[in-house]
């Protein structure tokens, strides 16, 4: 699909213009411009204002943008247009070069530029960096660039003070609070089977662990290859719909403790122990690997796999790939959040996923990290640029009206109430191991884990001395970070860094 049709009737003019590439098998970005017509319509929204191009700091440079994605440039006319970056690069005349890391080596790859000082400007603010990426000083205050008090930025200044504050400093710019992990379904599969539509119930409000298990139960057969339930993390995210985390932050008092008394892992963990033991889920973990070598979706359009849980970037690929797996997404495809706990306290809850980033500590271009930023944050409350978002979304990605509600349900779900943060890899290597999305009480709700089949009770008595020690510790370094003042010397970086990755029991 051209972009000249996703944007045919929001936009007028669409130049493409090949960039030249640099590295033999890099990817070659492509410059998506749009008219200037439209681009006077995108900078406009009521109330809230950019600053002047020719008195903003950081227009007219080149940003580093370290990760492994770039979520700015386009590499396919079928790619959805970040219009941020294009405000960026139309009104301020920035550019971007993307430093590519591998997903598994960001943090290495990280310290090694930062000790070399050759430190790019920008970072993807995930939980996954506070605090203690933070705390080993990897990324300066963004609030040091970036004015927490402009009306630009007044919805989103006490979640990114909360949830990645410290020593009054702010190391993460949120832009907006997305969702984690949902439940992705093929409706022709449920209907074959009979089977309640998953969103009908959630409408209903019968959305809950009973039904799910029913379906589950209906559904698998292991002579048949048929498993109900595949996906990264998903016994991980049946725990957070209790509602609760198992490290949480004490908003409070800014300090972390262990949750593992709560009832309600408990029950989680029950729950997946009869997932397990009835053969609804497929048996991967020794081999590391989903079905059909972790495609997201798989087995789901061959009605193999009745629910693959997964965060919306699984199945936010082109039209054509997503239907590989999934089905055919206008009239097959769609997705709610995990169901309720029937004895909880009636509410659902879905993993809250801040959108955000972080200006690296060291950073040549900090004050045009900080425009980019200020661009996204921008763009997520530009009334005509949601209009064009949606459009794309229906365009490139082929979603209907229902998917498009159900989108904001989740939203509304991940910013409302008591997000569930995670922090995982934040909350240090060894402590992420027992409790992270893939730690070792996540992955009890595996079939073929070390732990498969523990009772919670005897989860507890494994791990809970182990957590507590743990968390004391996390807590220890940050009452030192706060009493230093946020200041961190070189060489804690680098030794803080150099031990991670040994593994613990």
């Amino acid at each position: 699909m051209k972009l000249t049709r996703i944007l045919s009737i929001s936009l007028a003019v669409l130049m493409i213009v090949a960039l030249v590439g640099c590295g033999g098998s890099k990817r070659q970005p492509i410059e998506l411009t749009l008219s200037t017509e439209d681009s006077a319509a995108i900078l406009n929204a009521a109330g809230i204002r950019l600053p002047d191009a020719s008195e903003a700091a950081g227009a007219g440079t080149t940003v580093k943008w370290c990760a492994h994605y770039d979520p700015f440039q386009n590499y396919s006319e079928d790619e959805i247009v970040n219009t941020g970056f294009y405000t960026f690069k139309e009104k301020y005349g920035g550019s971007l070069e993307h430093v590519e890391v591998e997903f598994g080596e960001r943090w290495n790859e990280l310290s090694r530029l930062l000790l070399s000082n050759n430190a790019p400007d920008l970072f993807p603010g995930e939980t996954a960096i506070f605090p203690n990426y933070v705390m080993k000083g990897m990324f300066a205050p963004v609030n040091n660039y970036i004015d927490f008090d402009d009306p630009l930025w007044a919805e989103m200044k006490d979640y990114a003070y909360t949830y990645f504050g410290l020593a009054g400093n702010v190391y993460a710019a949120v832009i907006s609070a997305d969702y984690g992990h949902v439940v992705p379904y093929n409706r022709r599969v449920i209907n074959e089977w009979g089977f309640d539509d998953p969103a009908e119930l959630y409408a209903n409000d019968q959305w809950t662990w009973d039904k799910f298990y029913e379906m589950c139960l209906d559904f698998s057969d292991p002579d048949e290859d048929r498993y109900a339930l595949d996906g990264w993390y998903f016994s991980a995210s049946f725990y957070d719909s209790v509602g609760q985390s198992l490290v949480p932050l004490d908003t409070e008092t800014g300090k972390f403790y262990s949750n593992l008394d709560y009832p309600g892992f408990e029950r989680a963990a029950q729950y997946l122990y009869d997932l397990n033991k009835n053969d609804c889920t497929y048996p991967w973990w020794n081999s590391w690997s989903c079905r059909d070598n972790s495609a997201n979706g798989a087995g789901v359009k061959d009605g193999k796999c009745l629910f693959w849980i997964v965060a919306p970037w699984g199945f936010t690929d082109t039209l054509a790939n997503n239907a590989l797996t999934w089905g055919d997404i206008p009239t097959e495809f769609m997705f709610v959040p995990l169901p309720r706990d029937p004895q909880g306290d009636g509410k659902y809850y879905i993993t809250s996923s801040p959108l955000a980033y972080c200006i690296i500590n060291g950073a040549e271009n900090p004050e045009g990290a900080a425009l980019i930023i200020t661009c996204e944050r921008f763009k997520a409350l530009d009334p005509v640029v949601k209009a064009i978002d949606e459009k794309q979304l229906r365009e490139t990605y082929g979603w209907t009206d229902e998917m498009i509600e159900m989108n904001k349900i989740c939203l509304e779900l991940a910013n409302t109430g008591s997000p569930i943060v995670n922090y995982n890899d934040g909350y240090g290597n060894y402590l992420n191991e027992i409790v992270g999305n893939d730690g070792k009480i996540a992955a009890s709700g595996h079939p073929t884990s070390r732990d498969a089949g523990m009772s919670w009770a005897q989860l507890k008595e494994t791990y809970k001395d182990r957590v507590g020690v743990l968390v004391d510790e996390l807590n220890a370094d940050i009452e030192k970070f706060i009493a230093n003042g946020g200041a961190v010397d070189r060489d804690s970086l680098a030794a803080g860094v150099a031990e991670e990755g040994e593994a613990t029991e």
